[in-house]
């Protein structure tokens, strides 16, 4: 697992923004972190990273936002208002979880396979999760588990 902290929500863009350079179509990237852990501020750095234009913001309510214009279509599911995987199929949010025609980069993962990866319906070496802790008001700790890559 790799580990690294940001300084400042600018820094948890960057990052955000440097991973997405390496994404391939059909990944899964899956965020897990209290809430202000800066999942969301990841989010913006790698639909920046995409080429994507326009403003990022939680799907909280939503559950779901598309972004098209970047070299990959980016779906960014937030599944802080669903208790189950149960709930994600019963919302029609399976298909983004398996075989995105994109990437999906989806915030609270864990409501979708707990804390093990999430790796079911999916093909080998397309899902990534990333872990983000808040450590004090501006240090953001960010490990990155690429297991199955």
């Amino acid at each position: 697992m790799l580990l690294t902290q940001t300084h400042s929500v600018a820094a948890t863009e960057a990052a955000g923004e440097a991973f997405a350079r390496s994404v391939q179509p059909g990944w899964v990237i899956g965020l897990s972190g209290d809430l202000g852990a800066g999942k969301t501020a990841f989010v913006r750095g790698f639909a920046r990273g995409l080429g994507c234009p326009g403003r990022v913001h939680s799907p909280t309510f939503a559950l779901l936002n598309e972004y098209t214009g970047g070299r990959l279509r980016l779906f960014h599911l937030d599944l802080y208002r669903l208790n189950s995987a149960d709930d994600v199929r019963g919302a029609g949010l399976e298909e983004y979880l398996t075989q995105p025609d994109g990437v999906s980069i989806v915030e609270w993962i864990e409501r979708w396979c707990g804390d093990a990866p999430a790796t079911e319906g999916s093909e080998p070496g397309t899902r990534r999760r990333i872990y983000l802790r808040c450590l004090d008001e501006n240090t953001r700790q960010i490990a990155y588990d690429c297991a199955g890559a």
